[in-house]
């Protein structure tokens, strides 16, 4: 099997205690990844294109302070040549005038940064801009993900330093 992207780029080598550790949890590594690959290249991507996908999962990382991760996803975005995309991925970049980006933006920080302080009237402004409900979905899921991601990953660095 392939090294999954949380393998990767938490630099968990082979030979290391942290490799080894991710070894005896290999289901979850290949779950992860099956994850990732569902997420970042669906069959149906809906409203959000691929693009867009990598350009936020590259701002979480960021926002996460998880380099490595946000690398792997700022090459991805890099090879899309999407340079409306790759101007999302930046968190400290000015507002977007257009009311869904803006609206997905201002959501995907807040969940990234402060989770608990989302609230229901938060998916509402999401649908006020214009995103349909597959749509708010579907931006949850990558939500989820790319903070799990950076959650383990950081998990992961911690160990190997403990060494």
């Amino acid at each position: 099997m392939n090294a999954s992207v949380i393998e990767t780029v938490s630099g968990a080598g082979s030979g290391t205690e942290v490799a080894a550790a991710l070894g005896e949890r290999a289901d979850l590594m290949r779950a992860s990844q099956a994850s990732y690959e569902a997420i970042m290249n669906p069959r149906q991507p809906g409203g959000l294109p691929r693009a867009e996908r990598l350009a936020l999962a590259c701002r979480m990382a960021r926002l996460n302070g998880e380099a490595g991760l946000a690398e792997h996803y700022r090459e991805a975005l890099t090879r899309m040549e999407d340079a409306d995309a790759t101007a999302l991925a930046d968190p400290a970049a000015p507002a977007r005038r257009d009311a869904r980006l803006a609206a997905i933006l201002r959501h995907v920080d807040l969940v990234t940064r402060a989770p608990r302080e989302a609230t229901r009237q938060d998916v509402e402004a999401l649908k006020a801009a214009g995103m349909a409900e597959a749509d708010i979905v579907r931006l949850a899921q990558l939500i989820a993900f790319v903070n799990y991601q950076a959650r383990v990953i950081a998990g992961l660095k911690l160990m190997e330093a403990a060494r």
